[in-house]
C-alpha cells in the first residue's frame, strides 16, 4: 500500500471531524501515518505511536520544548525522528498531506513523491495563529500538487492561487447520526439521560468546538429572551477564557463528549443551533455539524455563515441578531406534522448527497491520477510570481462535480 503521511494541527482524539473521516477511509488504500503537533514533555524527544486501524497509525511527538506547533525549533528535533520512523516502517516516497502549512519545513525532509494541501479552514484568521502562517501557505501552494478546500468560500479564495484546486465540502456519516441507529446505542442513550434527562423542554442544542467563532452575546441574548428554553452546549472550550462564557440557569455547558455519544444527546433536542459569529474567523468556515444535525432529522437554525447559506439555505433556517434568531426558533418549534414531513423529505435528499465515503473515493481517484512529481528539492516560484497567462486554468471540483446538490437559497 502506498504511504500517506499526514501532518495535522488537530489531534486524532480531539473532535471527530474531516481529518478522521477522510483518513479512516483512505486507510483502505494507503498506509496512513498521521503526525500530530508536538506535546511538551520532559525527557528526550520521541514519537509515541497508537494504532487507529490496521493501516492507520497516529504519531504524537513528545519533546522538551514548549508546545508551539510545528515551528522551526520543533522541526529540527523531529526531522531525524520522522525519517527514522519511515525507514523502520519501510515507507519510501510518501504522499504528504498537510492540514497546516506550518508543517511544510518538516514535511520537506521526507522526500515526498506528491504534495496535498487540505485547506479545511483559513487558519490564519483564527485566534492565536502564528504570524508566519501566511508565508508558509504561499510556500506550500508553490509546491503542492493538489489543493482541497473545505467549502465554496475557501475555494473562491484559493482557486486563483493554484492551478489544481478542488472544492471538497464537508460530508456526513449519515448512518451514524440517523435515529434508527440509536436502537443499538444503549450506553450512549443512558449517558444522554444522565446528562440532560432532567432538563425541561424545549431543548436547543449545539455540539462542536466552543471558541472565538461562536457568538457568545447571541447565545446569552437568546437565553435571556426565552428563559423557558434550555440551551445545551456540548464541546471543549479552547482559545477563549471559560470565564467569559454566559452563565444562565437555562444554559448548560456539558463539556466534551465522544463522537459516538453525540447522536444520543442530539436525539433529546428539539432544535439544533449554529450560533456562529460573523467575523474573520467564520468567513470561510463550512461546519461539518450542519449535515450531522440534518442526518439526525433535527431542524437547524443558523446565523448567515456564507457556506451554510449557499449549500444548505433551503433546509436550514437562517437568522441574524437575537430577535430574528429567537423568532426563527419559535417558528421551528411551532412546526406542524405536515411541515415536519416536508422538511424531512427535503433534508434527507440533501443528506443523501453528501457522503464521506464518496468524498474519500473522489480523493483516492485524484491521488491515483497524479503522476509522480519532480524531485522534492525542486521548488516552484511563489504563486504571485507566476503570470496568469502562463498557468493552466483552475480545475473546479465543486458540488456538481462531486454529485452534490446545486447551491440553493431559502426563498423569503
Amino acid at each position: 500500500m502506498p504511504p500517506l503521511v499526514v501532518f495535522s494541527h488537530l489531534r486524532w482524539s480531539f473532535v471527530y471531524q474531516r481529518p478522521q473521516h477522510l483518513m479512516s477511509r483512505l486507510a483502505r488504500h494507503y498506509q496512513v501515518l498521521f503526525v500530530e503537533e508536538p506535546v511538551s514533555q520532559p525527557g528526550p524527544a520521541r514519537l509515541e505511536s497508537s494504532w487507529q486501524g490496521r493501516h492507520l497509525e497516529v504519531l504524537t511527538p513528545r519533546t522538551p520544548l514548549p508546545a508551539r506547533g510545528f515551528d522551526a525549533e520543533q522541526a529540527a528535533l523531529l526531522r531525524p525522528l520522522l525519517q527514522q520512523a519511515l525507514r523502520q516502517r519501510g515507507l519510501r516516497d510518501p504522499i504528504v498531506w498537510l492540514y497546516t502549512p506550518m508543517a511544510l519545513p518538516l514535511a520537506q525532509s521526507l522526500a515526498p513523491s506528491r504534495w496535498v494541501y487540505d485547506c479545511m479552514d483559513e487558519l490564519s484568521a483564527f485566534k492565536g495563529a502564528p504570524p508566519e502562517l501566511p508565508e508558509r501557505e504561499r510556500e506550500l501552494l508553490a509546491c503542492a500538487d493538489l489543493v482541497l478546500t473545505g467549502g465554496p468560500a475557501l475555494y473562491e479564495a484559493k482557486r486563483r492561487l493554484h492551478p489544481r484546486v478542488h472544492c471538497m465540502p464537508s460530508a456526513v456519516d449519515a448512518e451514524h447520526f440517523s435515529p434508527p441507529a440509536l436502537m443499538e446505542q444503549s450506553e450512549a442513550l443512558a449517558l444522554a439521560e444522565r446528562l440532560q434527562g432532567g432538563m425541561p423542554r424545549p431543548r436547543l442544542g449545539f455540539f462542536g468546538v466552543i471558541d472565538e467563532r461562536l457568538d457568545i452575546a447571541l447565545l446569552a441574548g437568546v437565553a435571556d429572551a426565552r428563559p423557558d428554553w434550555q440551551i445545551v452546549m456540548v464541546g471543549p472550550v479552547v482559545k477563549i477564557d471559560p470565564g467569559t462564557l454566559p452563565r444562565r440557569p437555562n444554559i448548560h455547558w456539558l463539556g466534551m463528549c465522544a463522537y459516538r455519544d453525540l447522536p444520543a444527546l442530539m436525539a433529546g433536542w428539539d432544535i439544533c443551533l449554529m450560533p456562529f459569529a460573523l467575523n474573520e474567523s467564520t468567513r470561510f468556515i463550512s461546519p461539518t455539524k450542519t449535515l450531522e444535525y440534518l442526518a439526525g432529522e433535527k431542524p437547524v437554525v443558523s446565523t448567515p455563515v456564507p457556506d451554510v447559506v449557499l449549500l444548505y439555505g433551503a433546509v436550514v433556517r437562517i437568522a441574524a441578531g437575537v430577535d430574528a434568531f429567537v423568532a426563527a426558533c419559535e417558528q421551528q418549534l411551532a412546526e406542524t406534522p405536515a411541515q415536519r414531513k416536508l422538511r424531512l423529505l427535503q433534508t434527507m435528499d440533501v443528506v443523501a448527497s453528501y457522503s464521506w465515503h464518496r468524498s474519500a473515493q473522489t480523493v483516492h481517484e485524484l491521488l491515483q491520477s497524479m503522476p509522480a512529481r519532480r524531485p522534492a528539492a525542486t521548488r516552484l516560484p511563489a504563486p504571485s510570481a507566476v503570470p496568469d497567462e502562463g498557468r493552466s486554468a483552475p480545475v473546479v471540483e465543486g458540488a456538481a462535480a462531486l454529485g452534490l446538490p446545486a447551491p440553493r437559497l431559502r426563498a423569503s
